[in-house]
Formats: C-alpha cells, sequence, structure tokens
C-alpha cells in the first residue's frame, strides 16, 4: 500500500464550495476558513484546510511570514494549515476583512463578494476532515498551488473545473459535489507534486515516503497497523540490519519506528471510536493493544481525552 496515499484516505476529506468573488484592481482582503462556514455543507470538522479557485485574471498569496506568491487564472492555490492569509491585487494596498464584504446566498446558491466591478475572480472552498491536527498538514507549506492547466490531465481537471463553477453559479444542482470531489483529487496531485519536488537531503516524513528502505516499511505498517511489528522484522521486511533500519527511519522521520507505529495506531483508533459502536476494548485490540488500561492510557497522552471522552464528541 502507498503509504501517502493510505494517510490522505484515512483523512475521509469532504468538502464544498461557499463562495463566489468577484475584484476589480486595486484590492486586498484578509481571509480565513472557520469550521462554521463549512456548516452548510457538512458536520463541524475537527481541521479545514482552504482552497482558491482563481477563475479569471491574476491575485498575490501571502501568508505570514512567508514569500507572496502570484496565482493566475487556472490556478488553485491550497491552504493544507488553513492559515490566515491575504489575497489582493498587489502588495503595499490596505487590507479588508473579506467577511465583511459577504453578501449571504440566496435561493440556495453561493454566498458572494463583488468588491469593485470586475476582472479577478475566484471560488472559494474547503476541505474538512474529522481528523484534529492530521500529520499531512503539519510537515507541507503553508500554501500549494496547483496549474491545472498544465500536464497531460490538465485538460479535462480544468474543463472538469469550469464547467462544474459555471453550472455552481448558475444555481445547477450536484455542481458542490463535483468540485469538493476535484478539490480533493487536486489535493491529492498536489501533495504528491510536493514530494516529487523535494531536494534529496530533505529530512522529515515526507522524506522517508521516498526512501527505499524507510518507504517500504511505511508501506508495511500503514497497510496493517494492527500487527505486532517488531523493529527487527521491520528491518528484515526492508532489507536492512536491525541498527541500520532504526538508524535511518530515525534519522529520516524524526523519530523511532515503534513510535511512528504507536500513534498511527491512536489516529485509527480515534476514527474507529468516532464511526463505529464498537467496545474501547475490541477498538484497543483491533490496533494491536493488548490490555484496554494501556489503550487509554496512550490514547490520553496523545489526544487530551479519554476513549470515552473523545466518542461523546
Amino acid at each position: 500500500m502507498d503509504p501517502l496515499l493510505d494517510l490522505l484516505q484515512d483523512m475521509h476529506l469532504t468538502g464544498g464550495v461557499f463562495l463566489d468573488a468577484e475584484f476589480t484592481s486595486p484590492w486586498c482582503v484578509t481571509s480565513s476558513v472557520g469550521p462554521e462556514d463549512c456548516s452548510a455543507y457538512l458536520p463541524r470538522p475537527a481541521h479545514v484546510i482552504a482552497y482558491h479557485y482563481v477563475t479569471e485574471g491574476r491575485c498575490v498569496l501571502e501568508v505570514d511570514g512567508h514569500r507572496a506568491t502570484e496565482v493566475r487564472a487556472g490556478d488553485i492555490v491550497l491552504l493544507p494549515r488553513n492559515d490566515r492569509h491575504r489575497l489582493s491585487s498587489g502588495q503595499n494596498v490596505r487590507a479588508v476583512s473579506a467577511s465583511d464584504l459577504i453578501e449571504p446566498a440566496a435561493d440556495g446558491g453561493l454566498a458572494r463578494i463583488v468588491h469593485g466591478g470586475g476582472g479577478e475572480r475566484m471560488l472559494c472552498g474547503f476541505l474538512g476532515t474529522k481528523m484534529p491536527n492530521p500529520p499531512i498538514a503539519t510537515v507541507l507549506p503553508p500554501a500549494l498551488t496547483v496549474t491545472v492547466t498544465q500536464g497531460a490531465t490538465g485538460a479535462w481537471i480544468e474543463s472538469s473545473f469550469r464547467f462544474a463553477s459555471q453550472e455552481l453559479v448558475a444555481g445547477r444542482s450536484g455542481s458542490p459535489l463535483v468540485l469538493a470531489k476535484l478539490a480533493e483529487l487536486l489535493f491529492i496531485e498536489a501533495v504528491r507534486q510536493h514530494v516529487v519536488s523535494l531536494p534529496r537531503a530533505h529530512r522529515g516524513w515526507l522524506a522517508g515516503l521516498r526512501d527505499p528502505i524507510v518507504g517500504h516499511a511505511l508501506m508495511l505498517l500503514h497497510g496493517q497497523k494492527a500487527h505486532r511489528w517488531t523493529v527487527p522484522e521491520l528491518a528484515r521486511e526492508s532489507g536492512a540490519s536491525r541498527s541500520a533500519f532504526a538508524d535511518r527511519f530515525t534519522n529520516l522521520m524524526g523519530e523511532a519506528p515503534m513510535h511512528y507505529l504507536a500513534r498511527q495506531r491512536l489516529r485509527l483508533a480515534a476514527e474507529r471510536l468516532r464511526e463505529c459502536q464498537e467496545s474501547i476494548a475490541n477498538v484497543a485490540l483491533g490496533v494491536g493493544y493488548e490490555s484496554e488500561a494501556a489503550f487509554s492510557r496512550a490514547f490520553k497522552r496523545e489526544f487530551g481525552k479519554s476513549p470515552a471522552a473523545w466518542r461523546r464528541v
């Protein structure tokens, strides 16, 4: 199993589109998508990934503490950590809050911003997950840009987005679901492109996915989370000695193999507690713990709540 795809699938991303925005230069807005913006489309998510699809013109994206990025028509910019950000026609323009400009949706359509007479246009949406602080969000840059007009699949991606966008603005049913699914696929593609682009000397979780030994171990760990893996077994399956494997894994991933596996098991348990009615003891056993007490202690250390309290939230 591909550990990156496995992790992204574990997030169970859902999403929607909530805003059609039209601007005229000069303009600048500050924005941050809150869980309350998602309430019309899905239950309140634990984590939000915002995205903006520029359909006409261009804009400048600024995330605090990071270099400004130009985003052009046909680009989709995704914000994995949903950092507060600025969108503008150029730098040094006084910002206003996007929330102060929003006109509420009418007749089941999109909420709108019309700031000036036109020139730049974008659709704003989100991807939500029930997973709190998903690990992929912590290791990605604050913004990922995907140009849907490029690449072998660019033509159908762009045409699909444009068609669904036009249908959405026209109030056609079904188009929000199409755009949400496209945004999910594009997020996965953006993450894959980012992993491929990393320099060889890069360290961290994403670098581990590319390493032939550590990457194989991650595939095993994600493919069989409930298996009682040991370091010697993982080393043998990955074609390395025990000490060489442990050192390589820890150096690239920043934590020992068993610590990593323990956290993945707990994330799987958190998902199962929310989505099924199994007893806590069965959930603990299913993710590799031999006793409910040990599982409950580890779960509370990781999430700050007992398994029972987590299930009630």
